[in-house]
């Protein structure tokens, strides 16, 4: 947990560590009980790429099985 106070001009600084782990630049989203900070990629599409590297099935194969799968509960 960071301790931390935004300064006369409104700034909030965060240690080099967590900027070098997350980048510079945020999204500030207000939750019910305070406010968050989300990192933003720099290259949004490398990114998502990067997040589904794993995923071996293809946008239509998964609509294919998720139709399938709403078939089969009908």
């Amino acid at each position: 947990m960071l301790d931390a106070r935004v300064d006369d001009r409104g700034r909030l600084t965060l240690p080099k560590e967590m900027r070098e782990r997350y980048g510079d630049h945020y999204r500030v989203v207000e939750v019910r009980d305070g406010i968050k900070l989300i990192p933003v990629a720099e290259d949004s599409l490398n990114a998502l790429r990067d997040e589904f590297e794993g995923v071996e099935k293809t946008a239509t194969g998964l609509r294919k099985g998720l139709r399938e799968s709403i078939l089969d509960d009908a």
